[in-house]
């Protein structure tokens, strides 16, 4: 598929989520290259008169925030919010995601987890039958991060999962990625997680886990960019 047909497939639900934004709204939003084109049209009705305030859920989306005069604020002045809309890898028939691509995702699910609804905005490609296909993120503290990580590769393995448990490293080759919080994040590339909610469960047992990128029981409405256009998947 051309990259112009790819933007346009994003493109049309970030269009969609911002219907169900009213005036007032505290809103969340997210990380990664859909949530940027719906903070993009955001801004453009902020610009006409909307009023919202927002709360980003990286330093890449307070910027870009802020450079389109998007009124922002953090949780510890407005703790509970409306609405959030951000992205995902992939979604399950159940709505449950995988994120965390962008590195972001300690920050994308406590922005998540404070509001009432969240709207997710895909392209019909991040839609799969079971979670796995896309390497799920996993944040971890800097101190003893490979123990860490051996101890999520047994925990994948009690869940007949074996795939390799990865560091991630900066595009430049200089180093591990560090996330907004300076955590490391490691990548499990485990294929089919057949009980997402127990490996969930799982990884927040483990000592130097700080956050995993299954996102569950979080999302209530999915805005999914096709060929035929905005299809909607509710949970």
């Amino acid at each position: 598929m051309r990259s112009s047909q790819t933007i346009e497939l994003k493109r049309a639900p970030a269009l969609a989520a911002l219907e169900h934004v009213t005036p007032g709204m505290r809103l969340g939003l997210g990380t990664g290259s859909t949530a940027k084109l719906f903070v993009d049209a955001l801004g453009e009705k902020v610009k006409a008169g909307l009023d919202v305030v927002c709360v980003p859920t990286s330093l890449a989306t307070e910027q870009q925030a802020r450079a389109l005069g998007i009124p922002l604020t953090t949780l510890d002045d407005t703790p509970a919010l409306d609405l959030t809309v951000d992205g995902a890898d992939e979604i399950d028939p159940a709505l449950r995601l995988v994120k965390g691509g962008g590195g972001a995702l300690l920050r994308e699910k406590i922005v998540a987890g404070a509001s009432a609804r969240m709207i997710v905005i895909a392209d019909e490609s991040k839609r799969v039958d079971v979670l796995g296909r896309f390497p799920l993120p996993i944040e971890v503290v800097r101190f003893g991060a490979a123990a860490t990580a051996l101890r999520i590769e047994r925990a994948a393995e009690h869940f007949g999962m074996e795939g390799p448990v990865r560091m991630r490293m900066r595009q430049t080759g200089d180093g591990p990625l560090l996330t907004d919080g300076g955590n490391l994040v490691y990548d499990g590339q485990f294929g089919e997680i057949p009980d997402p909610d127990a490996f969930g469960e799982a990884l927040n047992a483990i000592p130097g886990v700080v956050e995993h990128g299954l996102f569950l029981g979080m999302a209530n409405l999915a805005l999914i960019g096709t060929p035929g256009g905005v299809e909607e998947m509710t949970r």
